[in-house]
């Protein structure tokens, strides 16, 4: 019975480890910004171009597409 137990307990762990390989991995990719403007309360103002025009507007640079390693993913910007 102890073998039995033994047998099936590794089954599982093999199991386990198959299942766990062949599924395929998932990483978010921060999607890229173009250039904005801000206001003071964070906001976009709205009919705004990409370059700011007008006082107490801040311009946020263009940000590229990012994965989790902090590199541009293949085939971006």
């Amino acid at each position: 019975m102890k073998r039995v137990i033994t047998v099936l307990a590794v089954a599982l762990v093999v199991a386990a480890m198959i299942v766990a390989m062949a599924m395929p991995a998932f990483a978010k990719i921060t999607p890229a910004q173009p250039p904005s403007c801000e206001n003071n309360g964070g906001q976009q103002p709205g009919g705004q171009q990409p370059t700011c025009t007008g006082g107490g507007l801040t311009q946020n640079e263009a940000t590229p597409a990012l994965n989790p390693a902090g590199h541009a993913p293949a085939g971006q910007q």
